[in-house]
């Protein structure tokens, strides 16, 4: 097999897909040198309990660890943490770090994530946050425990599950969002106004259709002009407002980036020996075009299909259809498919508090979306698979009980 003339496999990224990847050639047998180089001093660890369990205190930083320290010890994985990639030299075939440490490589696995945005001229500012890694937690719980109430810039995920958060640790919160309602672009408006009547129920003051035109640090607080006119005062900003693929280090790599690293259907670069996945990565899709997907699950399937090229296996890239989840207000709200495309979208159940959402696209079913409802959404996420007509797959729902999809 391949994987016994692969002396050195380098992976840049110390997060969910640097380390499944790394898992997913240990497992198939590969004993070469294996390299993972992370940016942060942390092993690697789960985040999308940062803004939500582990902000209100239900959890501490070390129940999100995805492994104990000494699998990395054997499985003879060379761990470098806390210190960032910042050169790829696909000619030398090495990864350059912060420290001037070189890591020779036969194969590169590109897992390096994302970096947040933050709102113009804010970056550093005293009491202005983003909330991307631990540190970023850290930082915010701190001023967190000084504060009264809370701007909350972004109605996207992270946006959203901070406000609801702070609101449960006590804080007064204002979200503001460009849009017409939180998760639009996720959602749609239709489904992101239900959203928004969640947040407002839970107390969080949501103001859609307006945006940030200027911050100012006070000292012992932030001042905020918002385009509707109004200017505010609030004892911590959190900038929830998107990320961006950590892609500048690539720069003269001479590999392809787009939106992220533009990869094959099977996670190779334009490269040599080059691979990437996860939130960096936008693979091709079959329509044509390269696609970026921010999920979860998806990254832990691109790992295996990546595990598996570079070590010559056959490779299966049929992807199952992506799945996200998201707590918010003590409700999850669950998105199979993609929902974000929909020309089409009907809500199927809705008790002012719980909702049950599909979505289609020239009649046929590709998502679903619900709050407080994850047996109806796995149900209906099967049909999402399968491909089915929007009305059949409407029609065999509601055939199933007079109660509106009680029976599903």
């Amino acid at each position: 097999m391949q994987s016994r003339v692969l002396r050195s496999i380098v992976v840049v990224g110390a997060g969910l897909g640097g380390l499944r990847t790394v898992e997913n050639l240990r497992s198939r047998g590969h004993r070469g040198r294996i390299t993972l180089v992370g940016a942060e001093s942390r092993p690697p660890y789960n985040r999308p309990p940062l803004s939500k369990d582990v902000l209100v205190g239900c959890r501490s930083l070390d129940d999100t660890a995805l492994k104990d320290p000494a699998w990395f010890e054997a499985e003879d994985v060379d761990l470098r943490l806390g210190d960032p990639a910042v050169r790829l030299d696909t000619d030398k075939r090495s990864v350059v770090t912060a420290s001037g440490a070189t890591y020779k490589y036969d194969c590169a696995v590109i897992a390096a994530g994302l970096v947040p945005r933050w709102l113009p001229s804010t970056q550093g500012l005293a009491r202005v946050h983003v909330l991307r890694s631990a540190e970023d937690l850290l930082s915010l719980r701190a001023d967190v425990a000084a504060s009264r109430n809370a701007l909350v810039v972004g109605g996207g995920f992270i946006g959203c599950e901070v406000a609801t958060s702070l609101v449960e640790l006590g804080l007064d919160v204002t979200l503001v969002e460009p849009q017409p309602t939180p998760l639009a672009v996720a959602l749609g408006e239709r489904a992101g106004a239900l959203v928004a009547r969640l947040h407002r129920a839970a107390g969080v003051d949501v103001r859609c259709g307006v945006h940030v035109e200027s911050v100012e640090s006070t000292g012992d607080g932030v001042e905020v002009t918002v385009s509707d006119g109004r200017l505010e005062r609030f004892d911590l900003v959190l900038c929830g407002i998107g990320s961006d693929p950590a892609v500048s280090w690539l720069e003269d790599s001479g590999v392809r980036v787009g939106d992220g690293v533009l990869c094959d259907e099977s996670g190779r670069t334009s490269a040599p020996g080059v691979w990437a996945l996860g939130d960096i990565a936008a693979w091709s899709r079959p329509g044509g075009g390269h696609h970026r997907a921010e999920h979860w699950t998806r990254t832990v399937d691109q790992a295996r299909v990546v595990a598996a090229a570079i070590l010559g296996e056959p490779v299966t890239t049929q992807p199952t259809p992506a799945y996200v989840w998201s707590d918010q207000a003590g409700l999850k709200i669950q998105i199979i498919g993609e929902t974000n495309r929909a020309d089409e979208v009907v809500v199927l159940e809705d008790d002012r508090r719980k909702f049950l959402c599909a979505y289609g696209v020239a009649g046929r079913l590709v998502g679903v979306a619900g709050a407080g409802v994850p047996d109806k959404v796995a149900r209906l996420g099967r049909l999402v698979a399968e491909d089915a007509a929007l009305q059949d797959a409407l029609a065999q729902l509601q055939a199933r009980g007079p109660q509106h999809l009680a029976g599903l």
